[in-house]
């Protein structure tokens, strides 16, 4: 039978798949920790990949493989291959002036010009995450290493080189041999997800000169070739990733709780959000991404389930035990400050407390409905730009709660899939590699929970937005 390998590089580790190509039937895997930071040489992601791929029994009777991997990392090498410095990760932050200074610029002074200017140029609005910003930081702090860049890639872009056999040393032709996705690439700053090429003006703009970029791979193209002969395929971003491993189609939402929340859906329709509130990806199937991400899901829980002294199955329990709208009770739930709305001051707040409806069970009720309006926000956010959306996609930590499910189907107003838990993005790439091997993406059945859709209560719903509202203008 052909075997397939799917490999997740994400920020905290990797982890290795290895599935039946025709069934998806999960063969074997492995897992091995990335070091933890927000500035990591990428020489760790390769050696944890040799660890992983030594734990799922190797790659030696694998046909094809495929890498999902963490986005925006700034993987800069020199013309003979040598990565120049450490990966700047999403999630570092110091270039964020550099982000606010590349939109100011393009308005010429005027914030909202210059957002509508980059919306409509690449689909999202400069910030710190974004490879962009990272090459401005790099030419204005590191000059010397700027000049030294001849090519600049993503992690999951190097990783897939790093499995054709190229790597540091191996000379100035190998560069040319980087592949990336549309996916992947949506997410720098430098690409029009729209007209699906490089702008090499930004990239003059930021690192000073422009580098050579990986050629830009279709949905079920072969990037090369493992020594041992497997096809490496085109890969994808991690959000990209995960919507091939539950199958997501356009009309499709996908709703990740995990310690933050993400919203994105399979849309045919690009993303041009002048606010800033969703950024306007590519998906890993010729599709768009249009992705909203909040800072406060499963921690919010987790803060309730310690406050009231349960563990989180009996916030759950409590929680469905409550009437819907928590008898008027409303959680407000930027605890972190928020990203959508962007509110990186914010604090979380409580409402409508009164003697009857302060009770452990309202308040878990009030916790579970908060997060899942918020991300419901996030869901009107895509929905204005075009956004078609016919069934939620429960994923993350805090999908397998009977009480997020519910609340999200009221929530939401839609019915919810959950998938069994699973390596989402890993399944998402082996099932890239699968199509990369057969010219289609195959159908893997998968096993899960559905629950109808549900009507939301518009008071309650009323009452959430409006304490939001008044969030926001504190």
């Amino acid at each position: 039978m052909p075997l397939v390998a799917g490999i997740d590089s994400s920020t905290q580790s990797c982890k290795v798949v290895i599935r039946d190509a025709a069934t998806g039937a999960l063969v074997r895997q492995g897992r091995a920790a990335h070091p933890e930071g927000t500035e990591v040489h990428p020489d760790h992601w390769w050696n944890a990949l040799q660890e992983a791929i030594a734990q799922a029994g190797g790659l030696d009777d694998v046909d094809a493989v495929s890498v999902g991997g963490q986005q925006h990392g700034m993987v800069c090498l020199d013309e003979s291959g040598e990565v120049v410095r450490p990966a700047l990760l999403w999630n570092d932050t110091r270039s964020a002036p550099d982000a606010e200074a590349m939109v100011m610029e393009a308005g010429e002074g005027d914030p909202a010009g210059g957002a509508a200017q980059w919306a409509a140029l690449t689909g999202t609005v400069p910030v710190a995450s974004l490879t962009a910003t990272k090459l401005r930081w790099l030419a204005r702090n590191e000059p010397e290493n700027a000049r030294r860049t001849a090519a600049v890639c993503l992690p999951h872009d190097w990783l897939s080189w790093r499995l054709a056999g190229h790597g540091p040393g191996s000379g100035p032709e190998p560069l040319r041999l980087l592949r990336t996705d549309r996916s992947d690439a949506s997410g720098t700053g430098y690409f029009s997800t729209e007209r699906n090429e490089f702008l090499p003006q930004v990239l003059e703009n930021t690192l000073g000169h422009v580098p050579l970029l990986p050629e830009v791979l279709g949905p079920l193209e072969a990037g090369g070739k493992t020594p041992a002969g497997a096809l490496i395929g085109p890969g994808a971003g991690d959000n990209a990733a995960a919507g091939l491993g539950v199958s997501a189609a356009v009309g499709d939402v996908v709703v990740s709780i995990g310690t933050s929340g993400t919203v994105f859906a399979v849309s045919d329709v690009p993303a041009k959000d002048a606010r800033g509130l969703v950024a306007g990806f590519a998906d890993a199937t010729g599709n768009y991404l249009p992705l909203a991400c909040t800072l406060n899901a499963t921690r919010i829980f987790d803060a309730t389930a310690s406050l009231l002294g349960v563990d989180l199955a009996e916030l759950g329990r409590l929680a469905l035990s409550a009437p819907e709208g928590a008898g008027g009770l409303t959680l407000i739930p930027y605890f972190q400050g928020e990203r959508t709305p962007n509110l990186p001051n914010a604090t979380g707040s409580l409402h409508g407390l009164t003697v009857s409806n302060y009770t452990p069970a309202n308040l878990a009720r009030a916790a579970v409905e908060g997060v899942l309006c918020s991300l419901a926000d996030g869901l009107a956010a895509l929905q204005a730009q075009g956004v078609a959306a016919r069934r939620i996609i429960l994923v993350g930590g805090g999908a397998q709660s009977e009480a997020v499910q519910q609340v999200a189907a009221a929530a939401f107003g839609l019915p919810v899939s959950v998938p069994e838990p699973g390596e989402y993005v890993a399944d998402g790439a082996a099932r890239q590699a699968a199509g990369v091997l057969t010219g289609s993406l195959p159908d893997w059945e998968m096993e899960g929970t559905n629950v109808a859709a549900g009507s939301p209560d518009p008071e309650f719903l009323a009452r959430y937005r409006h304490y939001a509202a008044k969030a926001a203008n504190h």
